[in-house]
């Protein structure tokens, strides 16, 4: 099934991250896993109590969850595992929640599939929260980047 939102012209900027590429929003430095079908990496958008949160997106283009193959959801789900057990380990949080969106009633903002992991602490409302106005700079997702490679020994 294929529903598409993206505007005509559309540039993905996770395709971008997983060329090689980067941008204004993501480096590089960003990435804390990757397999051949899937790559987690810090997210610039933070929450005031969630610091360092991180999106697991497909390596190929696909836009939701209703495109998604089987292969690559799993290869994602893997990877979302993976973060969330090294998150628990190395952000000292006390617990974790994921989320994904599909389409704009969804709340999808971006047109490629993505999962976010977010470190959760008692009483920190991530839900009744809204994202920090602006992005967190490269030099702030930093240090959660190299705590989260340390994990698997990077």
């Amino acid at each position: 099934m294929t529903i598409t939102h993206a505007p005509a012209g559309y540039v993905c900027p996770f395709c971008r991250l997983a060329a090689g590429g980067e941008d204004w929003l993501n480096s590089q430095r960003d990435i804390v896993r990757r397999t051949p079908e899937a790559m987690a990496f810090i997210a610039p958008r933070w929450w005031p109590n969630n610091l360092g949160h991180v999106l697991v997106v497909p390596t190929g283009h696909y836009e939701n969850l209703y495109g998604l193959p089987p292969d690559a959801g799993h290869a994602v789900h893997d990877v979302v595992r993976e973060v969330a057990l090294a998150m628990r380990d190395t952000y000292g949080c006390d617990g974790i929640s994921t989320r994904q969106h599909n389409e704009p009633a969804g709340n999808q903002d971006v047109w490629h599939y993505h999962v976010h992991v977010f470190p959760r602490y008692a009483g920190d409302d991530l839900y009744r929260t809204k994202p920090m106005a602006q992005s967190a700079s490269p030099e702030l997702r930093l240090p959660y980047a190299e705590r989260l490679r340390a994990f698997w020994g990077g």
